[in-house]
């Protein structure tokens, strides 16, 4: 047996992290005053919106909405009148501009000045879409990665023991296509990495040349190959493609003749998992599997959700073991929240930060220092604690700061019956039968069914029951609706079939639910 050589708990780049903690040490402690986001985000947000109109006022959008005699609205008036000068819209009612800024290289439409980059994305069901990121936007993100790092020492993670070692970024490609006017699009991975300069350059993984790489069973194991040996102590990206690479990891070091039963085993200083995208939970078992050998084992000493988009950075987790996610009120974006059951209207309400209330469920509605204005992001979230209204407003009435979960996307759900499911009780229900009958999940998607029976369906079923009254209801004594199937299939279906839609790696991933069966009937396909 080959041991692999230790590591020392500290090196030069222990520097790199005793600068970045001195640095945000401000930013820790604000971070850490809960009663100031109570007290405070609702106005520091309606100050964002305020200072957004202000930047873009001069521009096409702005000057057609009277951007300039909004931005000097008394604050009472302020959201108001925003909200009566624009429409709450998706992507296509501002494809147009955006293709008038990226295939035109024109300046001044949605966002001040020349936007030189959009961030490439797609969903299953859709087509592409391409996304401004401005160099506001760019600062924006940079900000909530500063924030990521001061949330890791507030839970207690030493910077400069952290960034002694390597951190590796699971990322799309960073091959961006530069047109002959000098605009670059691609995947949000490749316009932020030129970012990342040295000392930094010393830490992250996998390093530019495989980060170029766009194949992805490919780029994980080279990924893997370049980072056998490493001493990496942060991986950051989704919780699926972590599962493959570690997987990957540990076949080579096991080649190697090394005793690698876990990633642990490998990277003995691996302490540090940052994920989002997807929920955690289904995930759970298989990580401290990965992580300790048994699906009940030690957990990894620290995992950080965030809430990243390609249109802006929208919550990072606040609380060690609590789902919650704060929302980042004060990075150049603000966040309206529209109640699930009337995104469809012609002109939907829409809320605040302190105007919602804990119990519903929003759609996520966007305005960016980018030039997307009341833009539906599409994600669907529910809040746990609420802040104080602003002081113009007569302050109090909140019960923490603005911090909310995802509980599933406003396209996602089933409701063939009036069932009304939705991502988060799949998710659930997953979760709570795997564990009723000690299985392992992959993963997995749902759709409306006439079909029946095993255990994993019962249990199934019957979690399903316990969140949802309307389900509940539509599957007693068989009223519209039979028990849930079951149907396994082989592991590697999931990414064949998001493959065949050349949506393999990055943050892409399979929809949990759909209305309809067109989705599930092809990951099915793509099993035999």
């Amino acid at each position: 047996m080959i041991e692999q050589p230790s590591n020392p708990p500290y090196r030069w780049t222990s520097l790199v992290g005793a600068g970045l903690r001195l640095h945000l040490a401000g930013r820790v402690r604000r971070l850490s005053d809960e009663r100031h986001w109570r007290q405070n985000a609702a106005g520091i947000q309606l100050a964002q919106l305020r200072r957004l109109l202000t930047d873009a006022s001069g521009t096409w959008f702005g000057r057609a909405h009277g951007f300039e005699k909004l931005a000097n609205l008394p604050q009472a008036e302020l959201l108001p009148a925003y909200r009566r000068a624009v429409p709450v819209a998706d992507w296509y009612a501002y494809k147009d501009a955006i293709a008038r800024m990226r295939e035109g290289a024109e300046p001044d439409v949605l966002w001040p000045g020349l936007v030189r980059d959009f961030a490439q994305t797609s969903g299953t069901t859709a087509g592409d879409k391409f996304i401004p990121v401005s160099a506001a936007m760019l600062r924006s993100n940079f900000l909530a990665s500063l924030d990521i790092f001061a949330t890791l020492a507030r839970f207690g993670v030493s910077l400069p023991r952290l960034l002694a070692g390597r951190s590796l970024f699971l990322g799309g490609s960073t091959d961006l296509a530069t047109s002959p006017k000098g605009i670059r699009t691609g995947d949000l991975s490749g316009i932020v990495t030129p970012l990342i300069r040295w000392p930094m350059t010393s830490i992250a993984l996998p390093g530019p040349d495989i980060a170029l790489m766009s194949h992805w069973p490919s780029k994980i194991d080279a990924m893997a190959k370049r980072c056998l040996d490493e001493d990496v102590r942060m991986v950051s990206g989704m919780c699926s493609w972590a599962l493959v690479l570690f997987e990957r990891v540990m076949q080579l070091a096991r080649e190697k003749g090394r005793d690698a039963r876990t990633i642990r085993d490998v990277w003995r200083n691996f302490s540090v998992f940052v994920h989002g995208g997807v929920r955690y939970g289904p995930f759970d078992p298989r990580m401290r599997t990965a992580f300790s050998g048994a699906p009940d084992g030690p957990d990894l000493p620290t995992r950080l959700e965030l809430y990243p988009a390609s249109e802006g950075f929208i919550a990072i987790q606040d609380r060690r073991g609590d789902p919650g996610l704060r929302l980042l009120t004060d990075i150049h974006n603000f966040i309206e929240f529209v109640p699930l059951e009337r995104i469809g209207d012609p002109d939907p309400p829409a809320t605040a930060c302190h105007e919602v209330e804990k119990g519903q469920r929003y759609v996520v509605v966007l305005s960016t220092c980018a030039g997307l204005w009341r833009y539906v992001l599409g994600d669907v979230v529910e809040f746990d604690t609420v802040c104080d209204k602003p002081e113009s407003l007569g302050g109090g009435g909140g019960d923490g700061p603005p911090r909310l979960r995802i509980v599933g996307r406003h396209r996602h759900f089933i409701n063939a019956f009036g069932e009304n499911l939705i991502v988060e009780h799949i998710e659930n229900a997953v979760e709570r039968a795997a564990r009723a009958c000690s299985l392992r999940v992959g993963e997995f998607t749902a759709a409306p069914t006439p079909e029946a029976l095993t255990r994993f369906a019962e249990e199934f079923d019957r979690a399903l029951q316990s969140q949802n009254v309307d389900y509940t209801t539509k599957r007693t004594d068989g009223l519209g609706m039979a028990p849930p199937t079951i149907t396994p299939l082989p592991p590697g279906t999931f990414h064949r079939w998001l493959a065949s839609k050349g949506k393999l790696g990055g943050q892409h991933k399979c929809p949990r639910c759909a209305n309809a069966r067109e989705t599930l009937e092809d990951v099915v396909r793509a099993a035999t």
